[in-house]
């Protein structure tokens, strides 16, 4: 029998429409429609995908969870080679440019591998703390984890936070020991980090299904997993089948009746160019076909409210590292869906019978904000092609829509107050904005407190810090300044000369603390913080920063003004930068503000000659990245944030209403 007429009855009208003008259309921008066209050429694979089997015992939802650099991406690339799919590059899933730039995961992704006749729905999530909100809305998609920790480090600050997520949703998580290849890893160290593993969990309150859990060892690497210890295991088990079985075998399948009506509560969302919106989530209950009238439901503190009625255009589904085109889906599956305008994340879409929503996600509450502002400075409007206050509103506003753990507040005269989870998260939303043509000015973060019954609360961290020996006694200083408290201090198992701390701290004391930590290491300390709890307030912080270098003088940087400038601090600035009245160009030795001129020309005379400038040496200048730039300001200052640089500004640029400002009390 021919697949031709097969394909031909199973595709909708619609689809059939969209393959046939595929081939005359310019490619379009977006990752679904890329992959949405790759479909359209693959004949035998995506009559496959038509035909999926709606039983959803064939299925096993899992989320990959670890902390930071601790291979979890690394793990999906041999995951989906394992099953046959075509990896384009290393770290296949890190699909955002900023993601493959830093080797951090920023957003999480869900992909479909097939094996032994199961589908098994993986999610990849991040491991950083800031991104929590990308952890807690995945959750509730999977019945199980693979909880992956680094054999050497150990649990740390956030393993525990995304382990603590992913029990309080019941999920039965798969411990994977990473990097057992290592020559510092023994099978005693192994044991080790699996006891530690043990506590931790049971210190979160796991339940003993929960405490039951598989325990494999892994190079993710080198593409292998095995259920004993071992460094180099045979070649004929050198792959990942070990852990896809424990996978098929320890994971329960979705627990979803396809009698019932259609629902799908929205995880994720993303807009694309032909399409519109498009909607991913996991089916809960029903089965969804290409052609179904469906309406989105939202709960309200009053009820259920309906936003729109419309019908499901197309269905695709994420199989390997491109998107497919299928016909129905059912309860248990994640898919993604086109055809309706209005809902987003958190809502639900259902059949049009329905009138109950689904519950949301509940997430942390937000810890720190910046306020996003329109650039005034002297030099606004050189670089960026976004520069007025409503493109910045409207930009931030389709962050908030499908980032749920970013809120935006509009404040007075074209201002925002952006509320985010830590710097890292707020400074890549600074970085996207200014790579898309932005001109923003930016004030310094700030925690934000609560009130209980009269009582002050701001939300403290959780630091694991692992430094030199001789580097111990510095850090203690600093953080003692920033109102850190000790709990537990002691040697690094397997690292002669390395110490362990864990400690906790205010947030406000943590915000710019990490470079001044990797100077204070010489680049060789670890530092991992979580949120904690909120806690009363700890009173006010030690000197924790110098005055800074203003300029007052505007026009180009000269080598003369800085020579002279050099012996009173550490330049932030090269010569033949701009500058104008009220820039910050450097840090002050001392503790006090310092006007200074930094464009004075040399004055010429017979005796002075322009040429003997080419003499001049300067000192290499810190040239603040935008997460330093961050950390570093205080709070009468502003970060101008253009697509090409990045500058340091007080708040009021004229000296004079400076020290008018400077005499106020302080709140």
């Amino acid at each position: 029998m021919t697949i031709g007429p097969l394909l031909r009855s199973l595709l909708s009208t619609s689809t059939r429409k969209s393959l046939s003008t595929s081939t005359s259309r310019p490619p379009p921008v977006s990752l679904f429609s890329r992959s949405f066209s790759a479909a359209a050429t693959a004949t035998a694979s995506s009559a496959a995908a038509s035909l999926p089997s709606l039983d959803p015992n064939r299925l096993r939802n899992v989320a990959v969870i670890a902390h930071v650099d601790h291979g979890k991406t690394t793990l999906m690339d041999r995951l989906l080679r394992q099953c046959g799919a075509d990896i384009p590059h290393e770290r296949a899933m890190d699909s955002i440019s900023l993601e493959r730039e830093r080797g951090i995961t920023i957003a999480s992704k869900v992909t479909s591998v097939s094996w032994k006749d199961n589908e098994l729905n993986m999610v990849d999530t991040p491991g950083h703390a800031d991104f929590g909100g990308e952890v807690e809305r995945v959750v509730g998609m999977v019945e199980g984890a693979i909880l992956v920790v680094d054999a050497g480090e150990g649990p740390l600050a956030q393993t525990k936070f995304v382990l603590a997520k992913a029990l309080k949703y019941g999920l039965r998580p798969i411990l994977l020991l990473n990097k057992v290849d290592r020559p510092a890893v023994t099978e005693e160290r192994c044991d080790e980090v699996e006891s530690l593993v043990f506590d931790l969990f049971a210190n979160l309150g796991a339940s003993e299904e929960q405490l039951d859990f598989p325990v494999l060892y892994a190079s993710a690497k080198e593409g292998w997993a095995s259920l004993t210890f071992t460094k180099n295991p045979p070649d004929d088990t050198k792959n990942m089948s070990h852990l896809l079985d424990t996978i098929v075998r320890h994971v329960p399948p979705p627990t979803a009746s396809l009698d019932e009506p259609f629902k799908m509560l929205v995880s994720m969302m993303e807009k694309d160019f032909y399409l519109g919106r498009i909607l991913t989530g996991r089916v809960s209950s029903g089965i969804v076909r290409v052609g179904d009238r469906v309406h989105g439901l939202r709960k309200t503190d009053s009820g259920v409210d309906q936003i729109e009625d419309g019908k499901v255009v197309k269905l695709m589904k994420k199989k390997g590292t491109s998107m497919v085109l299928i016909d129905s889906a059912g309860a248990g599956d994640i898919i993604s869906m086109a055809g309706l305008a209005s809902p987003s994340i958190g809502h639900t879409v259902a059949n049009t019978e329905v009138t109950t929503a689904l519950p949301t996600v509940e997430l942390d509450p937000p810890t720190i904000s910046m306020t996003f502002g329109v650039n005034d400075s002297p030099l606004a409007g050189r670089d960026g092609i976004h520069l007025t206050g409503g493109k910045i509103g409207d930009r931030l506003m389709a962050e908030a829509e499908t980032n749920l753990a970013i809120n935006v507040v509009p404040g007075l005269s074209e201002s925002y107050e952006v509320q985010g989870r830590g710097e890292l998260q707020l400074g890549i939303l600074i970085e996207n904005m200014r790579r898309e043509g932005f001109e923003l000015s930016v004030s310094p973060p700030k925690v934000m407190y609560k009130t209980e019954n009269g009582i002050k609360l701001e939300p403290i961290e959780e630091i694991t810090i692992e430094v030199n020996e001789e580097h111990v006694g510095l850090v203690m200083e600093a953080l003692s300044h920033r109102r850190a408290e000790i709990l537990d201090m002691g040697p690094v198992p397997g690292n002669e000369g390395r110490t362990r701390m864990s400690l906790t701290c205010p947030s406000r004391g943590l915000v710019g603390y990490r470079s001044v930590f990797s100077s204070d290491t010489r680049g060789t300390g670890f530092m991992h913080r979580a949120f904690l709890t909120y806690a009363k307030h700890k009173g006010p912080l030690g000197n924790v920063r110098k005055g800074v270098l203003i300029s007052v003088g505007y026009g180009a940087i000269t080598a003369h003004a800085l020579m002279s400038l050099e012996a009173r601090g550490t330049l932030f600035v090269t010569p033949g930068m701009e500058t104008y009245d009220g820039m910050i160009i450097g840090e002050h030795s001392r503790d006090t503000d310092l006007d200074v001129n930094p464009v004075r020309a040399k004055e010429l005379t017979n005796v002075r000659a322009a040429g003997k400038d080419e003499n001049i040496k300067l000192s290499p200048p810190r040239l603040m990245t935008l997460e330093e730039a961050i950390g570093y300001v205080a709070s009468d200052e502003l970060i101008e944030v253009t697509p090409k640089a990045i500058r340091l500004r007080k708040r009021y640029l004229d000296v004079n209403k400076r020290k008018a400002m400077a005499k106020r009390p302080k709140e």
